[in-house]
């Protein structure tokens, strides 16, 4: 085989300056990165160039409401839940721009126009 292949992999206690942890790996990877408290944990994943997706574990929905909101990523799984493909799909910062999927996936498609003035 050719390319870059890695086989299911779990880093525990890795931290936010590792490979696992910096770069965006398309892969069966978990970085486990202890935290102090919700902000820390937050502070810790919107640390990173990317954020195409972010995933959310708790019991606590008011938490996880909460945590999602802050969390710099285009999409956001909570406890384990699937992509809803009726939403939009995408990332932020050098995740990509734009949307798929969704009324949102239409934009780029469509050219907008702007009338000022009395046209009576």
């Amino acid at each position: 085989e050719t390319g870059d292949y890695v086989k299911p992999t779990v880093g525990a206690g890795v931290n936010n300056q590792t490979t696992t942890a910096r770069e965006e790996l398309f892969g069966p990877v978990l970085a486990m990165i202890p935290f102090k408290d919700e902000a820390d944990a937050i502070a810790i994943a919107n640390d990173t160039p990317y954020g195409l997706a972010a995933y959310v574990q708790t019991a606590d929905l008011a938490r996880a409401r909460r945590v999602a909101k802050r969390l710099r990523a285009g999409m956001v799984h909570v406890n384990g839940a699937s992509q809803d493909y009726d939403a939009p799909f995408g990332g932020y910062k050098q995740s990509g721009n734009g949307r798929e999927w969704g009324p949102a996936g239409l934009h780029d498609f469509l050219e907008m126009k702007s009338i000022n003035g009395d046209i009576g």
